[in-house]
């Protein structure tokens, strides 16, 4: 379902369908992307996570035609922190819930999820004025507290 692209020892990007399995996928690639790194293991559960509220956020939030693509990054830099971005084509930047999803709330809880367990997360206009990414960093210290 994927199409990886410019696969490096630092960097992996994938385009994914706005469809319900495209979490799934996306956690994959991060799986396919880290395992050979020896930090793996300490980043992985948290960005597989991250990853997953990201892309499942953009398929379900995103304003744009069901036949627009998400674009998906991974980047790993040398002190190991994994950044992952996932771009989508709506230019609306998301916001934090004002109260906290309650307890029979089925979803609502995955910015706060990014905000508590990345290091760093933000949200950046696409260039070319069409879309946004929002990325976010974890970090082997953040992931094991």
């Amino acid at each position: 379902m994927p199409e990886t692209v410019s696969p490096t020892p630092t960097e992996q990007t994938c385009w994914l369908p706005r469809h319900q399995k495209s979490p799934r996928a996306a956690r994959q690639e991060l799986r396919d992307f880290l395992l050979p790194h020896p930090s793996a293991e300490f980043i992985l559960p948290t960005g597989e996570l991250l990853v997953s509220e990201l892309v499942t956020n953009a398929i379900q939030h995103a304003r744009a035609p069901h036949d627009r693509l998400i674009f998906v990054r991974f980047q790993l830099s040398p002190d190991p922190t994994l950044r992952i971005e996932v771009h989508d084509a709506d230019s609306e930047k998301p916001t934090l819930r004002d109260a906290p999803a309650s307890a029979s709330d089925e979803a609502g809880r995955g910015l706060l999820l990014v905000q508590e367990l990345a290091t760093q997360w933000g949200c950046c206009p696409r260039k070319g004025g069409i879309g946004k990414f929002v990325w976010c960093h974890v970090s082997p210290e953040a992931a094991a507290a």
